[in-house]
Formats: structure tokens, sequence, C-alpha cells
């Protein structure tokens, strides 16, 4: 005779000081683990244990949790943190034919002063791919800023016993307000096509909350006999290249912490 055994899996809840549990395991009071916590992980079936630091983090509905790292700076009151950074690059550049030299050169002291807007700058022409965007998030800061880039002429060769040479200037600009300036010169050399590095560097303190613009424009301001071309950030000639032409944009934003990103990963 054979016999046919039939199990049926039922559900059930179970409830701890509690006659009406609303989960498989429903618990009224406090709870005291003495062993691991592990929970499986359905995307491998693996069941993956915590690390030192670690917490439980729910992924919603429907969703197993799963462990998270947490990320809390140690913070001190009233000291300034590096909360942002970044650097850009550009081989663009701008250049400057004889016949655009800003009117501004003659009216330096007048014209390139502190929070200037650009749009009064005649001539003054971005580096393209150094306007970028960046936050802040506390009102007491310190933005600090670096610009290097190469600054080449084409004397055309027809150099006189004359002095040649051409007055620039580069500024770094904040939400279109000149934040920091500074003028160079280039001079004719028997090289033909000479080159310098221009660097400068700069800070601006207490940017208001949120989001800021930064940009870096330069422009030809004088020249002594001649009608050279100028390049910034770009080659003229020949005998340099992109490469090392190219100009670069370091940003810094140290702040005085008031509100904090999400702690976990």
């Amino acid at each position: 005779m054979m016999s046919i055994i039939s199990g049926f899996l039922i559900p059930a809840q179970i409830g701890i000081k509690t006659e009406s549990p609303k989960a498989i395991l429903d618990v009224n009071g406090d709870m005291n683990l003495r062993g691991k916590l592990s929970v499986l992980n359905v995307t491998n079936n693996t069941i993956p244990e915590a690390t030192n630091d670690q917490i439980l983090v729910s992924q919603g509905e429907g969703y197993p949790p799963i462990w998270k790292s947490l990320r809390i700076p140690d913070y001190e009151q009233n000291k300034f943190f590096l909360i942002y950074n970044n650097s850009f690059s550009d081989r663009n550049g701008v250049e400057f034919s004889f016949s655009e030299e800003s009117s501004n050169g003659s009216t330096i002291s007048t014209s390139l002063i502190q929070n200037a807007n650009i749009s009064t700058l005649n001539l003054f022409k971005k580096i393209p791919l150094l306007s970028q965007t960046f936050e802040v998030y506390s009102e007491q800061s310190k933005t600090y800023f670096q610009f290097e880039t190469v600054v080449h002429a084409d004397f055309l060769g027809n150099q006189s016993n004359a002095d040649q040479s051409i007055d620039y200037g580069c500024g770094i600009f904040v939400d279109n307000k000149l934040a920091n300036m500074r003028l160079g010169n280039i001079k004719a050399s028997s090289a033909n096509y000479p080159f310098l590095t221009h660097n400068q560097i700069g800070m601006i303190g207490n940017l208001s909350k949120g989001n800021h613009s930064i940009s870096v424009a330069c422009a030809r301001l004088k020249s002594y006999n001649t009608e050279a071309r100028l390049g910034i950030g770009i080659n003229v000639a020949s005998n340099i290249d992109s490469f090392i032409t190219q100009s670069s944009l370091r940003i810094d934003v140290y702040e005085v912490p008031q509100v904090f990103n999400t702690i976990i990963n």
C-alpha cells in the first residue's frame, strides 16, 4: 500500500509582546543582538557581513537593505576646511591682432579695478574652457584660484633697433566681476617668436552661498613699435605647439562648514 503525504507551507507572523504582529517578526520592546547581523544580497545570492563603521541602509520598498560606509569628516568649530577642489585646462586660448588692442590699456587706473564688470572692459576675451561653475555652502569661505598660461608673440621677423614689445593683461572673474588682475609685457628677441609663462594667484572671501561662475579673460593693452600677433594660451608660430601653450585654472574653496553633504557613500 502506498501513502501520499502532502505538505503545506502556511505563512506565519511571530509577535513578541504583541498579539497583532505587522511583519514576519514584530518585536514590541527593546532588542539586544549578541551575534552578527547579515542581510542577503539578492543580486549575487550572497550574505555579506558589515565592516567596521558601516550602517544598514534601506533601498526602498521591495528591495533588501544594504550595508553602507559612513562618510563623516572630522570637522572642528570655526576652522576652515577644503570643501571644493578642481582644475581645468584649455588649448584654444585667445589671439589678438594689432587692431584688437583694448582701449582699457590707456585707462588702467580707472578701468581695471576690483569688481569691474567684464562688459565694461573693452576687447577682453575669455579663454573658453576655463569658464566654469562651482558651489559655496557656507557664509564663511575663502576661494583661491591659480591660473597659468603661455604668452606667445610673432614679431614678423622684422625687428628694428627700436624696442618692440606688447603689454597685455589677464583677469580672473567671479560672476563676471574682476577678482584678480595681472599685467605683463612680452618683448621681441633674436628668436623672432618669443614666449613666456604667465602665472597668477588670487583669493576672494565670503562669497554668498550657492552657485558661482569663474572665468579667465585676457586683453592686448598696448603695443610699442610693432604690429605683431599675440597669442595667450595658443601658439601663433610653429616654434611651440598647443601642448606647451595650454592654459590651466585651479580652484580651491575653503569653508567653515555649516551645511554637510550626505554622510553615507
